[in-house]
C-alpha cells in the first residue's frame, strides 16, 4: 500500500508551486477563487498517489470527501469554533468562508483527474 511515486511527487510539487503563484500574484474574480479549488484537489490527489499505491477511484474519492469537509467545516465556521481565527495557518488550511461553487470546482477538478488518469492508463496499456 506504501508505495514512493516520484512522478506523482513532481506533479505534487509543481502543483503547490502554482498554487503559491496564484495566491500570491492572482487577484481577480475566477483564477484565483474557482481555478485554485479546481486544482487544489489535483495536488491532494497527486500528493497522495505519492505515497499510496490505491486506484484512482479509492484516492479520487478520498480527496473529493475530505474536500468537501472541510468546505463543510467552513460553513459551520471551524476555525472560530476551535478557537483557531488568530492563527493564520488555521485560516489557510481550513479556511473560512463557504461557496457552493467551491464544490462544484472540486468535482470538477476531481472529474478531471478521472479522465486525465484514464485517458493515460488507456494510452499505458497500449503502448505495451
Amino acid at each position: 500500500m506504501f508505495q514512493f511515486n516520484r512522478n506523482y511527487f513532481i506533479l505534487t510539487i509543481l502543483l503547490f508551486l502554482l498554487e503559491i503563484v496564484i495566491a500570491l500574484f492572482v487577484h481577480d474574480n475566477f483564477l484565483r477563487p474557482y481555478f485554485g479549488d479546481f486544482l487544489v484537489v489535483m495536488l491532494l490527489y497527486c500528493f497522495l498517489k505519492s505515497f499510496l499505491n490505491v486506484s484512482v477511484w479509492v484516492a479520487a474519492s478520498f480527496v473529493l470527501l475530505f474536500s468537501f469537509a472541510i468546505e463543510t467545516a467552513q460553513y459551520f465556521n471551524m476555525v472560530e469554533k476551535l478557537g483557531l481565527e488568530h492563527y493564520k495557518i488555521a485560516k489557510v488550511v481550513l479556511g473560512n468562508s463557504f461557496a457552493w461553487m467551491d464544490l462544484l470546482a472540486y468535482v470538477l477538478g476531481i472529474l478531471a483527474v478521472i479522465s486525465i488518469e484514464k485517458f493515460t492508463l488507456k494510452r499505458e496499456n497500449k503502448i505495451q
